[in-house]
């Protein structure tokens, strides 16, 4: 078995190198508050606790409709289309669903007459795991760690279905910014 040797000056040139490259002594790498962020929010919801969480970042976004008949059939039609709809959160007391489709997808968003995509900075508040029914936002399809909902057929199926009302008033009277910052042109 061989050992590599390095000659005594050149290891401390390059243990210097790298204390300097690393920071400050008790400064956290940068992403590394995020990485605590979503251990704190995966072991809250595991432990099966409501739990408040950004959008945007390496989680999700949330595709934002209303509930009601043709809202389901796009469930319907994202089940036929995934072999399992990806996770889709109902919030019946503002009657919309929560689509979480993949991080990133906010900013590439075109408006949509029928759906609002959000992601950074705003948040949601997940569901425990076993709250499937209400009172309060259930899981309308859990989350399950091998998908998304993905936007590009999610999109197709809300332009065909045209789950009614639009949500655009709705959450601009909620979260008080124009309709205009999230897609929220209406037609």
């Amino acid at each position: 078995m061989s050992t590599l040797t390095v000659a005594p000056s050149i290891g401390a040139e390059m243990m210097q190198h790298l204390v300097e490259s690393a920071g400050a002594a008790r400064e956290p790498a940068a992403d590394m508050a995020d990485l605590a962020e979503v251990i704190r929010t995966l072991m809250a919801v595991e432990a099966r606790r409501d739990t408040r969480v950004r959008l945007g970042g390496n989680l999700f976004d949330a595709v934002i409709t209303s509930s009601g008949p043709e809202a389901y059939a796009v469930v319907a039609l994202m089940d036929a289309l995934q072999g399992g709809c990806g996770p889709v959160i109902e919030d019946p007391e503002n009657e919309c669903l929560y689509w979480l489709v993949p991080p990133g997808a906010a900013g590439q968003w075109a408006p949509h007459s029928h759906a609002v995509c959000l992601g950074a900075p705003h948040t949601i508040t997940l569901p425990s795991l076993n709250r499937t029914m209400p009172p309060g936002p259930y899981w309308h399809r859990p989350s399950a760690s091998d998908r998304l909902v993905p936007t590009g057929p999610l999109r197709e199926a809300l332009a065909q279905l045209r789950p009614e009302p639009t949500p655009h008033a709705a959450l601009e009277a909620r979260l008080g910014i124009c309709s205009t910052s999230f897609g929220g042109h209406r037609g």
